[in-house]
């Protein structure tokens, strides 16, 4: 598990746009109710990728991270596949390219993010989503679903310590 700088500036395709927004908006909430039957976390960090689709900007792709014991924990991802299919195929090729949705936003949040935190966390259940991160550059923790991306280089001895605070939380 060795750390790695991410890009400064990963490419985003074309038609979409990815940024941190204060809170969840109401389509933001309507994704997360569909995916997870549940509401967006009231609280920090709300990462939303969201298309050009005619003359409006919905949410594609929406990831929740939060701040714990110096780490960040991301969690809470979810496409809007229905919107996904609506697009045009321009659009589907150059998010197919970049990984799909979910892998650009990911990518995008860990170049945000890699300054603030030696690590981040993510605790993964779906095969297709662990595929994304780990092409990402998420790695095996020793812990099942528990995923992890070093942003420096760290000693066995502190990536443990980093693991165990992120392990204590369980599912997030």
């Amino acid at each position: 598990m060795s750390g790695r700088a991410p890009a400064a500036s990963p490419p985003v395709p074309p038609g979409l746009s990815i940024a941190l927004e204060a809170g969840p908006a109401a389509d933001v909430q309507a994704l997360f109710a569909r995916r997870f039957g549940d509401r967006v976390p009231d609280f920090p960090h709300h990462v939303v990728a969201r298309v050009a689709l005619h003359d409006a900007r919905p949410a594609l792709c929406y990831i929740h991270f939060t701040e714990h014991q110096g780490v960040l924990l991301g969690g809470g991802a979810c496409i809007d596949d229905r919107l996904l299919r609506r697009l045009d195929a321009g659009t589907r090729r150059a998010l197919k390219a970049a990984g799909g949705p979910y892998q650009a936003s990911l990518r995008w949040a860990v170049a945000h993010f890699a300054s603030r935190f030696p690590a981040i966390f993510g605790y993964c259940g779906d095969v297709l989503a662990e595929r994304a991160d780990r092409a990402v550059g998420f790695e095996s923790t020793g812990h099942p679903h528990l995923l992890a991306y070093f942003t420096q280089p760290l000693d066995a001895a502190e990536r443990a310590r980093l693991v165990a605070i992120a392990h204590a939380v369980g599912p997030f």
